[in-house]
């Protein structure tokens, strides 16, 4: 049966990551995250998104199985007391407004490199309708010319272990069997752009620092010079 996830799953890793001693992979698995996920907050690219969720205090995870797992890497977390799950029986996937902009990206990603999905399996993955993905197919979408094909995981519409599921069950419906040097090669491309779309958003955000920066210290520069002529005169 498979473990139920944290509540907040990204906030948890970032807290687990900061205060703990566990490998990438117990993280990664406790919060149902792609190891490279966890490699990215380690990394100080992606932690800075997320407000540290200490599970502890959550009641979901108990310090003595953080100390079995510190003691032994291969050891697997145990969730103490899992979190209530809201279940949705009808209507698409609930989409946070932050994200659902991204959606088409999202799509027309996995049109382009797993089109053996069907759009039901989209849908349900995504949250969106057929009409939607049909628009993104035949290019008739109202806002195609801005839709770049983006992986769903780095956008946070979905976790790499409910893409990773979907591909699987298309896949061996469709007769498809992707070999190990394959899937080393896919996931390899997917952390290089996982961390150098992380590592562009950062740069963009120390560079507007540095600006606002810059215009406050000229702006004082500036008021200090009025105010000494003002003395003078």
């Amino acid at each position: 049966m498979t473990q139920p996830t944290p509540l907040m799953p990204h906030a948890t890793a970032s807290w687990l990551v900061d205060n703990t001693g566990l490998t990438f992979e117990q993280i990664a698995e406790f919060c149902g995250l792609h190891i490279l996920e966890v490699q990215a907050m380690a990394d100080d690219l992606a932690g800075a998104k997320y407000t540290g969720r200490d599970p502890v205090h959550a009641g979901e995870l108990s310090q003595s199985e953080i100390d079995k797992g510190q003691v032994d890497p291969d050891y697997r977390l145990r969730m103490q007391k899992a979190p209530v799950q809201v279940t949705r029986t009808k209507g698409p996937r609930y989409t946070p407004v932050s994200k659902r902009q991204d959606k088409p990206d999202g799509i027309a990603w996995i049109l382009r490199n797993h089109p053996e999905i069907s759009d039901a399996q989209i849908g349900k993955l995504i949250g969106t309708t057929r009409n939607t993905i049909a628009a993104i197919r035949e290019r008739s979408h109202w806002n195609i010319s801005n839709i770049n094909p983006k992986d769903p995981v780095t956008l946070g519409l979905c976790s790499q272990r409910e893409l990773d599921a979907v591909v699987a069950r298309a896949a061996k419906k469709a007769g498809i069997a992707e070999d190990d040097a394959a899937r080393d090669a896919r996931l390899g491309d997917d952390r290089e752009a996982l961390i150098e779309e992380l590592r562009a958003e950062r740069e963009a955000n120390a560079k507007v620092a540095a600006e606002a920066a810059q215009e406050a210290e000229a702006a004082a520069w500036l008021e200090q010079r009025r105010v000494e002529g003002v003395s003078d005169s």
